[in-house]
């Protein structure tokens, strides 16, 4: 698997947010078109821009990541 250095490419906000995701047991890559896809089994996947210019991208993402635990765990015990 990339390091969240390769994959943010000098991005810090974007960083961040990958090692969020890690630590949370998601798999991140990079597709051919540029952007991230988060996935992890039982969630739905997750994609998101490598060069988002909006200043909260990183926080939609993260919300996007917790809502989706959240579903699966609810799914899950449901």
């Amino acid at each position: 698997m990339a390091s969240a250095r390769e994959l943010a490419r000098g991005r810090e906000r974007l960083r961040a947010l990958i090692e969020f995701a890690q630590g949370e047991g998601w798999r991140v890559v990079r597709t051919s078109g540029g952007h991230l896809k988060f996935t992890k089994p039982g969630c739905t996947s997750i994609y998101t821009s490598a060069t988002a210019s909006d200043h909260r991208a990183d926080r939609n993402a993260r919300a996007q990541l917790r809502r989706a635990d959240r579903q699966a765990q609810e799914i899950g015990h449901g």
